[in-house]
């Protein structure tokens, strides 16, 4: 009986490959920016030919899954379904802002250089959109528990959406130099006042 044919050692070195290539794209997408990112400059990243880049992925679409998938799976967001545990809508509010600056602390840089792009990419854009979706649930919890209506009520949706924005955290951190705990203390207070 003749024995299966496996391609172990070039499947490997294909999958790694692959790899090296979303790696560089990815790097490249969070550091010039995706409108900005070459096919010669992915190759280059990853230390191979035009033509292979093309061979892996023949068109941008399958690379910008891959991107995308990676990077959500490597750089997840604060989960905001464990903030919903708390109860006291200010304490939760805080609770947010320290895990979501602290996200931003490590991939603020990198996630604004892409938002800034998606709408240069609307191939990219379209599949990031129900990632970015996270941050209205976010709003969504922080919202809960305080009794605001009507016009009052408008205004503390608008504030708790400000201080989820990246640029926000962006302005007050990077900017103008505040630690990220007087950061969220700032806009715990803005938001307590409405």
């Amino acid at each position: 009986m003749p024995r299966a044919y496996r391609q172990t050692g070039r499947a490997a070195t294909a999958a790694d490959t692959r790899q090296r290539i979303v790696n560089a794209a990815i790097e490249l997408h969070s550091t010039v920016g995706p409108a900005r990112t070459t096919i010669s400059a992915i190759a280059e990243r990853a230390g191979v030919e035009r033509l292979t880049v093309y061979r892996h992925f023949p068109d941008l679409g399958g690379l910008f899954q891959e991107c995308v998938a990676h990077g959500w799976a490597r750089f997840p967001p604060p989960d905001h379904r464990e903030w919903a545990k708390e109860t006291d809508p200010e304490r939760r509010l805080r609770l947010a802002l320290h895990e979501l600056y602290a996200y931003y602390d490590g991939v603020g840089e990198a996630l604004a250089v892409i938002v800034r792009d998606l709408p240069h990419v609307p191939e990219l854009a379209a599949l990031n959109a129900p990632h970015l979706a996270r941050w209205e649930r976010m709003r969504e919890v922080l919202e809960r528990g305080w009794d605001r209506r009507g016009r009052r009520r408008r205004e503390l949706r608008a504030a708790i959406t400000l201080s989820l924005e990246l640029s926000t955290w962006e302005s007050l951190v990077r900017r103008q130099g505040l630690g990220r705990d007087e950061a969220v203390e700032l806009l715990v207070r803005i938001v307590r006042c409405l």
